[in-house]
């Protein structure tokens, strides 16, 4: 019996989108208990976007896949797959991929989102190959997308500085030059749900085994200290699997783009990795923590600005809420004009 057959996939097309409006250091000083050098010092962060008051993850979608079309030859009437990546959506139901289906009126294609925080756009991206290289799909539609204002307390001075506003979009297709590198070259993931309590959205539940839980309700509330241990000491460890799996070592990395949620854990797990803070593609001094949006954040701004080449190896990293993580290894290809 023939095994089935497998198809290679690769990234045609990136955009993205931010709000206009800025939330900067000096703004967080008129709402709570903090200045710019406590704010940078401890993360890195000297502003964020923030969406207006009838703006929402959907808007901001809506802006990255427009982005995407304005610059690159490429249609959506045969995408087969839509998958918004995102812990905030407009709503519980419709998903916020029907919303973007039904904007740009993209004919006979299945819609959904994927909640998995911070790590979001990596499992997206895996989840996008995945049915591509098993035949399901031809194309599909990746966007990570965060409306983070919206579930910010910004009351509380150590979580209201971290987040902002985003949405990054790409579009994958199935590689019909088969003779070509392949793009997709390696992923590990995982999770750790015990670490939930130390980062979570409460909507309806009120305890987490027998303790009440903190926080207002419908905001997001985070222990900062055991976020950062759990990703010091998470990264490298994906990280040393993806260059097993593909036997590369960290210095034939050429761009490291981990989930930008704070300047000091990136650069902690840079020196763990001993991949070079030079060669870190981040989004964290200006756009802030944008959840599962940074890293498309992150990789658009470097295609704007010429920095990735035909080849390019490119190592990304998300970690966050659940406890969950993913890393996936993509050596790029250029897109098309």
């Amino acid at each position: 019996m023939s095994s089935p057959q497998t198809y290679r996939s690769r990234i045609t097309a990136i955009g993205s989108y931010v709000p206009e409006r800025r939330l900067t250091n000096a703004d967080l000083e008129q709402l709570v208990d903090t200045n710019d050098e406590w704010i940078v010092q401890r993360t890195g962060i000297r502003e964020r976007r923030i969406c207006g008051p009838e703006q929402y993850t959907s808007d901001l979608c809506i802006g990255a896949v427009q982005n995407l079309l304005d610059r690159y030859p490429v249609t959506l009437d045969d995408v087969e797959l839509i998958l918004v990546c995102t812990s905030t959506p407009d709503f519980t139901f419709p998903s916020t991929a029907c919303l973007v289906q039904t904007h740009f009126g993209i004919p006979q294609t299945t819609a959904w989102d994927l909640c998995a925080a911070c790590a979001g756009f990596v499992y997206g991206l895996n989840v996008a190959n995945g049915m591509i290289a098993s035949g399901v799909h031809r194309k599909v539609l990746v966007i990570g997308a965060e409306a983070l204002s919206k579930i910010t307390d910004y009351t509380d001075r150590t979580t209201c500085i971290l987040f902002g506003d985003g949405a990054g979009a790409v579009l994958i297709e199935r590689d019909t030059d088969g003779g070509g590198p392949a793009s997709f070259l390696a992923y590990t993931g995982g999770s750790d749900g015990s670490g939930g309590k130390h980062l979570y959205n409460a909507y309806t539940a009120k305890s987490w085994s027998g303790q009440e839980l903190a926080g207002a309700a419908g905001k997001l509330v985070q222990n900062g200290r055991e976020v950062y241990k759990f990703a010091v000491q998470t990264v490298p460890r994906g990280v040393e699997e993806l260059l097993r799996q593909t036997g590369l070592t960290a210095a034939e990395i050429d761009w490291f783009v981990p989930h930008s949620a704070n300047l000091r854990i990136i650069e902690s797990v840079c020196e763990k990795t001993g991949i070079p803070l030079e060669k870190t593609l981040h989004t964290i001094e200006q756009f802030g923590n944008t959840s599962a949006a940074t890293i498309p954040l992150a990789i658009d701004q470097a295609v704007r600005a010429g920095q990735l080449k035909e080849g390019d190896r490119l190592l990304l990293f998300g970690f966050g809420g659940g406890f969950v993580y993913g890393g996936l290894l993509l050596q790029w290809r250029a897109l098309p004009h």
